[in-house]
């Protein structure tokens, strides 16, 4: 009996944590997409990859996964840039991609 009730836990456990990977997943992908339809700019490939997941301090203080996200974007087609963005739970707290400034750059 004992064992069961371990194994409902552990089966709890992962399924929680691969909800949340999929909801962070979801959300990197809208953050890049949005990035890159403000700009003018070409996502490429339409999805983001999980390249890192770390342990982090909300701000208020609790214990919560940082995961790190890498996308490519293209001004015309032809070029390939590398975007990052973290997300800390569901909030964006860093990105790195296309601006407004360097695709008018790219244009002249």
């Amino acid at each position: 009996m004992p064992t069961l009730v371990i194994l409902m836990i552990v089966g709890a456990a992962a399924f929680a944590y691969w909800n949340a990977a999929r909801a962070a997943t979801e959300r990197a992908i809208e953050v890049g997409r949005n990035a890159c339809r403000a700009t003018g700019v070409q996502l490429l490939d339409q999805t983001v990859h999980a390249n890192g997941l770390r342990l982090r301090r909300n701000e208020d203080g609790r214990l919560g996964f940082e995961r790190s996200f890498r996308f490519e974007y293209s001004y015309d087609g032809q070029d390939r840039h590398v975007g990052r963005l973290i997300l800390r739970g569901d909030e964006l707290v860093y990105f790195s991609g296309p601006t407004q400034a360097e695709n008018v750059i790219s244009l002249n």
